[in-house]
């Protein structure tokens, strides 16, 4: 193995984030209440106070990326003039959709419906079983998946094209910032970018987590506690996504087949046997086409008069959830989407990614939407007596024919779908430690490895308080607002430098 040319690592880059969010975790273990109250203020201005703000970005990115796709950068290849892609259409969506929030996208389509059912804003716009379904369908694809491949696009341009060698956010912006992007306000965008990715992905590992640590109580029957058993899982999921990205893209992208055979196949197993088909496939079908006909009302939604509070709890919540995610996933699609073209790459990942998520709501929501409605089981009554949404989850699958095997399956397929996941974050938090890293180059395997143990440290941590864990989600919605400017000035960055390369090419 090469030895790791320690001159050629950004240490302030690499520690600096981790240390922070550490000191941090300390704060909320040490001083838990007062910790609480502050972060919960902290979050009430930017959630409520400057809620606006995520909603016109969320609405903006969109539809940024449908002009992208049909103007003249649509056409734009992410490599040389002429070149192919480097991987399938199957290869490549199966690791851009498995790299980002996958394991979540699975855990919430079970039973989201049930919490928008909870909601006063549901009854105002009327029956639950027409309108609960809408959201999931809403919160979870178009705007959230724009995020994600506008900025892949712009990290595809800026390696395949212009093939720079710093792979940052403050090299992004470099069109714009000019010679800036080498100074302090470079390092405080990298910055920026690498704690809230640090603070994603504890607020991730923390969301599903408990569901798998539930599963295998269930299913073995042990006397452990839950907080043992997730940690163990969080054990077991670091040595899997470290097997896989210290065997580069190829194991992550046999990684990523193997989660959507397993994905797929849990799908099809419970819209065939489940006993909900029909009304599974119409309502879907009928909440796909609420969801179109009033997408941009259910966009630009803001309970001015705060009567429910919906956009505060859900969309604006969401919105910052995912941008907090767009610093490791976007830059991981534009490393796979060489060869492709910009038009491609954006409506690629909307038949793939969008498809797919919508897919797992359609079939997993119905399921238990159609036991609701037909009065069969009662899911809302359960989850307003006891609140807990793991317990729900597992009664949900107990109506299930072979509820045994569904929970091996869904355990099995969570644990790859995490480590595909954090396979993708850690390659690209590696490729943060470099100062300079070529567009065909690796990062050592060392330093992968060094972030993949610091990726795990912090939600084992945290999982030892369940206050933490929520105070975490808190400071995820809160390294949104910065990561929002950034990513404005990453797209403006784009047009600036794509029309001059468009200029270039016609010269």
């Amino acid at each position: 193995m090469k030895t790791v040319n320690k001159g050629r690592i950004d240490w302030m880059i690499t520690l600096v984030p981790f240390v922070l969010i550490m000191g941090l975790a300390g704060l909320l273990f040490a001083l838990p209440e007062q910790s609480n109250q502050v972060i919960s203020q902290v979050r009430f201005f930017f959630g409520d106070t400057m809620g606006l703000y995520y909603l016109v970005i969320g609405l903006g990115v969109l539809v940024v990326s449908l002009f992208l796709s049909f103007s003249k950068y649509g056409g734009i290849v992410l490599g040389e003039p002429g070149e192919k892609p480097k991987y399938s259409f199957f290869a490549w969506g199966s690791m851009m959709f498995t790299c980002g929030l996958a394991a979540d996208i699975l855990f919430y389509s079970f039973a989201e419906w049930v919490m928008y059912a909870t909601n006063p804003h549901i009854a105002e716009l009327g029956p639950v079983d027409e309108w609960a379904g809408v959201f999931p369908l809403f919160h979870w694809s178009f705007i959230p998946w724009a995020f994600y491949l506008v900025l892949a696009v712009a990290f595809g341009f800026m390696l395949h094209v212009r093939k720079r060698s710093r792979q940052r956010y403050s090299e992004a912006c470099r069109p714009v910032l000019g010679k800036h992007a080498d100074g302090i306000l470079g390092r405080i965008i990298d910055l920026f970018a690498l704690f809230a990715l640090l603070a994603g992905t504890a607020t991730t590992f923390s969301v599903a987590t408990p569901l798998m640590a539930s599963i295998i109580v269930r299913l073995f029957h042990i006397q452990v506690s839950r907080t043992a058993v997730t940690i163990i899982i969080l054990l077991v999921t670091c040595a899997v996504y470290t097997y896989a990205v210290l065997h580069g893209f190829k194991g992550i992208s046999i990684l990523a087949k193997l989660c959507i055979y397993l994905f797929f196949g849990l799908l099809i197993f419970v819209l065939l046997v489940g006993g909900q088909g029909r009304f599974i496939i119409e309502n879907g079908f009928q909440s796909l086409g609420k969801m179109v006909q009033n997408f941009i009302e259910l966009a630009t939604y803001t309970d001015p008069g705060r009567t429910n509070n919906f956009p505060q709890d859900w969309t604006i919540y969401y919105w910052a959830y995912w941008m907090v995610w767009c610093i490791a996933a976007p830059f991981f699609i534009g490393n796979i989407s060489r060869g492709r073209t910009v038009r491609q790459t954006i409506l690629g990942g909307y038949i793939f990614g969008v498809g797919s998520t919508i897919v797992s709501f359609v079939i997993l929501g119905n399921y238990s939407l159609g036991l609701q409605t037909s009065g069969a089981a009662d899911f809302i009554a359960q989850y307003e007596a006891s609140g807990d949404l793991y317990e729900l989850i597992l009664n949900i699958i107990d109506t299930m024919p072979c509820a045994a095997f569904i929970l091996v399956l869904v355990l099995v397929t969570m644990i790859a779908f995490y480590a595909t996941s954090f396979d993708s974050i850690a390659y690209t938090a590696a490729c943060y430690s470099y100062k300079k890293i070529g567009d065909d180059e690796h990062p050592h395997l060392l330093i992968q490895l060094l972030w993949c143990i610091l990726l795990i440290v912090l939600p084992i941590a945290l999982v030892f308080s369940e206050s933490s864990m929520n105070n975490i989600q808190s400071v995820s919605i809160i390294s949104a607002f910065p990561i929002g400017i950034i990513m404005i000035i990453m797209i403006v960055s784009f047009f600036k430098d794509a029309k001059k390369y468009l200029e270039e090419r016609k010269g």
